[in-house]
């Protein structure tokens, strides 16, 4: 194993500083002088260190005012699905089946939890934003995806997991990129429809089995075009 450069040992020791310090997004943190001496480094080594925090959001760096905690959002994640997921589709392999499969294994596994408790606000965005689709359906003859999103992001709100909702949105938005790519067939938007108002129902009545057998036919769709789309020889 290839032993980590000057840069990658401060970018470790970067993150600990944030951890040991307790830090969170917006704080400041020691200058790029400072940071030589903790250090005993030299700059260039500091710089690229840095850099490299910055690129994934661990480190934001404004000129003129010094150097902060990033957002540590997830976005140079979903970047990094998406990519991954585009070079594979342009290659003739399964890169949005793949991303749908673990995209749907996460919601069918949750799903059930949700029924536990959904708060009557909750509930009644869920209401709102399936009726949006049948609004949408009716008038543009298909499903805003954005109006798609924010039903599932929504549907997990009651569970004030902030890491979870921002992992979901990560596989929305390398979904959505790679879609661009490809044409995996448009669903009927009145099954769409029904299937969301279905979901809705599971979850208001607290039926956990039923709530995860609706998730599952959701996806049956998209999942079964992309798998024979997968199984057609390039």
């Amino acid at each position: 194993m290839a032993r980590p450069t000057m840069a990658q040992d401060i970018e470790r020791r970067i993150k600990e500083l944030i951890l040991d310090r307790a830090l969170g997004p917006g704080d400041p943190l020691p200058t790029e002088t400072e940071l030589m001496e903790l250090f005993s480094s030299g700059r260039v080594s500091v710089r690229e260190a840095l850099k490299a925090l910055q690129a994934v959001n661990v480190v934001e760096i404004r000129r003129g005012f010094g150097t902060f905690v990033g957002s540590l959002s997830l976005t140079p994640f979903a970047e990094g699905l998406a990519f991954r997921a585009v070079v594979r589709q342009g290659r003739g392999e399964p890169g949005l089946l793949e991303l749908m499969r673990v995209r749907e294994a996460l919601e069918t596994g949750l799903v059930g939890t949700v029924t536990a408790g959904v708060p009557a606000e909750d509930l009644a965005v869920l209401r709102a934003l399936a009726a949006a689709m049948e609004t949408e359906a009716a008038r543009e003859g298909r499903v805003a995806r954005a109006t798609d999103r924010a039903f599932h992001l929504a549907l997990y709100a009651s569970l004030e997991n902030h890491l979870l909702s921002e992992v979901l949105d990560a596989f929305w938005t390398a979904m959505d990129r790679v879609r661009a790519s490809v044409d995996d067939g448009r669903q009927d938007p009145a099954v769409t429809c029904a299937q969301h108002h279905e979901i809705v129902a599971a979850v208001a009545a607290r039926d956990g089995a039923r709530a995860v057998r609706a998730m599952r036919a959701h996806f049956d769709g998209i999942r079964s075009r992309l798998e024979s789309a997968a199984a057609v020889p390039t």
